[in-house]
């Protein structure tokens, strides 16, 4: 069946739908020997797809859950000390889904599926990521108030829900996925976040020790792409 070829490239994992789209329109993908322009389809089961003269392949689909730990980065980039993708050893290559940042840790996922990938990260799905948090001191509850209400930052207004463990622990679920928002929702308030994890997605919540990995059920990759 024919798609758009932004479309089976980010399935194939090769990248983004996003950098799928800047490598068309710069008339660096091919389909059967011809230079294609944006919004021309294929069969990825008949068609050959290149870009810069690699052949697109189709992949088995493949779904990984991280525990990621501190000082790795989330990145694709071979020019790093510690990346998450040498915690997770395949042959295929695999992408992580989303981000978090080097120092915080926790749930993470890598997949090969450019769809599944969309489903967990674009706003408009709104799925929820639920963070452990704790801070530098007890939290007021006038404080806790203004976040479920919405904090005004300077690429938005965002609103989490909130539920308080100690005074200065908290589990926090939001549908942002900006960059630092958990960090920068405190720090508006005047606080310092010590340590910040990911513990679930959705429904999926973190169930491997940190630094090891695990492939994901079919049910769950079902729940996930609802």
């Amino acid at each position: 069946m024919e798609e758009r070829v932004q479309k089976i490239i980010a399935n194939a994992g090769y990248c983004s739908r996003r950098k799928a789209e800047e490598y068309i329109e710069n008339r660096k993908v091919m389909v059967n020997g011809k230079i294609i322009k944006l919004g021309d389809k294929a069969d990825p089961d008949k068609d050959e797809i290149y870009i810069n003269n690699t052949i697109i392949e189709k992949n088995k689909p493949i779904y990984i859950m991280l525990n990621k730990p501190k000082h790795y980065e989330v990145t694709l980039s071979p020019n790093v000390e510690k990346s998450v993708l040498q915690l997770v050893p395949l042959s295929v290559r695999i992408f992580p889904v989303g981000r978090l940042d080097k120092n915080t840790t926790g749930l993470l996922l890598l997949t090969n599926d450019g769809d599944f990938a969309n489903k967990i990260t674009h706003p408009r799905y709104e799925k929820e990521k639920t963070y452990f948090v704790k801070l530098d001191k007890r939290i007021e509850d006038r404080d806790i108030k203004q976040i479920e209400e919405g904090i005004h930052l300077l690429d938005g207004k965002i609103k989490a829900k909130v539920k308080i463990y100690h005074r200065d622990q908290l589990e926090v679920t939001i549908h942002e996925g900006k960059k630092w928002i958990i960090k920068r929702m405190f720090f508006k308030l005047g606080y310092y976040v010590t340590e910040l994890s990911r513990t679930k997605i959705g429904n999926l919540r973190m169930n491997v020790k940190i630094g090891k990995w695990r492939f994901l059920t079919n049910k769950e990759v079902a729940e996930l792409m609802k």
